[in-house]
């Protein structure tokens, strides 16, 4: 591919500061340049740290420290509450500071600023969850990496429609579909060498993502804002900020809905994993750190090879519709089947299978809501209203999952079928869609 050209941000004399993709009517689209590899490779490292330093302590090391505080009865519940928190203030946080890198005008650029801060911020969360004495502090240290890591997350996702022309986001956002079980591999890894330093188990994911975070943020040509380009603040401004009309934009809000199913799906495995193994399958609490990391590394190996060839036949086709219902149905029966497995050789079968199924939905997925925003002069806002959709579920599944253990007497295989339901519905959710295949 050619490299990419002079930066979709700099302005030539009386530039608005906007992307070639927006010219003064701030929604009109124009094509941008195609992006070279060296820009793919670049941001995939970058979004894979975030993925990284993100999923970690939900994967393993957040689940240990509650345990270690509260012991084995508490700690389900313990989590639940932390979770649920910590997913309430990313739902918040995300659309909130991609408002905020829209509106910058610094001279920095409008993502970058964001990226730093919210890395930096997030770490220092991580860091007061490590050596918390108690789960209050516990909560307090993940609401704030939580609120600071979404703001950096805030800032990547918008690069997609800053940077990459349409005919490649396909290609670009299967790259990116690799970046989340890859980073769960990587931390689970990095957490598995280390296991019985508590400290070093959270920080450490930390210190290997934030290289390439802040390589990227250096790097980058970023998008500018001219002052004068900047709206006021306004009361419906900011409401706006966490809102899209479901009836003005109906493509939006069928994606929305089903992206929320496929992610509460997704939440109620990653976030009751450990619960899983070590109730369900009887695992030693020692093993549990080492099996996890096989499942995601099983799972991520799948999603390595489907991801970027759903991406690409979906670009190829200019399809993306029946790529999204496929996997999402074949999500669920990966959860079906993890549900009804007795041995940790049968839950590695359905997190392969998943792993299909979870790399094209993260390739064309991505693509399908960049292809239906709005107004592309507010990417990141509405990309960070559209991330609601991927935190609100990690709220919501440990709000649920009490009910539904209670109801099958604590049967972990009931929860999993319930979170295949979720998925095939989600499935239903894209068929509306009109405004692309």
């Amino acid at each position: 591919m050619p490299s990419m050209r002079a930066s979709p941000g700099s302005d030539g004399p009386g530039g608005s500061g906007l992307p070639p993709e927006m010219d003064a009517a701030r929604s009109m689209p124009v094509d941008l340049a195609r992006v070279g590899w060296p820009f793919v490779l670049s941001y995939s490292l970058a979004f894979m740290s975030a993925c990284l330093v993100l999923i970690s302590p939900l994967l393993v090391t957040l689940a240990l420290k509650l345990q270690s505080l509260v012991g084995s009865r508490e700690a389900a519940g313990s989590l639940a509450i932390v979770a649920s928190a910590g997913a309430l203030a990313a739902m918040v946080a995300n659309p909130f500071f991609g408002r905020l890198s829209d509106r910058t005008s610094s001279r920095l650029g409008m993502r970058r600023p964001w990226m730093v801060v919210g890395f930096f911020g997030g770490s220092l969360g991580v860091l007061l969850v490590a050596v918390a004495p108690n789960v209050g502090v516990v909560l307090v240290g993940w609401c704030m990496a939580q609120v600071f890591f979404n703001a950096l997350l805030a800032a990547l996702v918008a690069v997609l429609p800053d940077r990459v022309p349409v005919a490649q986001r396909g290609l670009v956002a299967g790259v990116l579909g690799v970046c989340v079980p890859v980073a769960s591999v990587g931390g689970t890894f990095l957490v598995q060498l280390f296991s019985g330093n508590m400290l070093v188990m959270f920080l450490m994911p930390c210190a290997v993502g934030g290289f390439f975070i802040l390589l990227f943020a250096g790097t980058l040509k970023d998008r500018r804002l001219t002052p004068g380009d900047k709206p006021a603040w306004s009361l419906p401004e900011f409401v706006s900020t966490f809102y899209l009309n479901p009836r003005r934009n109906p493509d939006f809000a069928w994606v929305f809905a089903s992206r929320f199913l496929f992610i509460l799906a997704y939440a109620f495995l990653t976030t009751y994993e450990v619960f899983y193994l070590l109730d369900r399958l009887g695992s030693a609490e020692a093993d549990v750190p080492k099996q996890v990391f096989v499942g995601a590394l099983v799972q991520s190996a799948v999603v390595v090879v489907a991801s970027p060839i759903g991406g690409r036949l979906s670009d190829r086709t200019g399809r993306r519709k029946v790529f999204v219902i496929a996997a999402s149905v074949l999500y669920g029966l990966a959860l079906f089947l993890i549900a009804v497995a007795t041995t940790f050789s049968g839950f590695l079968v359905g997190m392969a299978l998943g792993g299909l199924a979870y790399g094209v939905y993260g390739a064309v997925d991505l693509a399908l809501v960049a292809d239906v925003l709005p107004d592309r002069s507010t990417a990141a806002k509405n990309l960070g209203v559209f991330n609601i959709a991927g935190a609100l579920p990690f709220s919501i599944a440990p709000a649920l999952a009490p009910i539904v253990l209670v109801l099958s007497h604590g049967d972990y295989g009931a929860l999993y079928a319930v979170a295949g339901v979720c998925a095939v519905v989600g499935a239903a959710a894209i068929l509306p869609v009109r405004r692309t295949r």
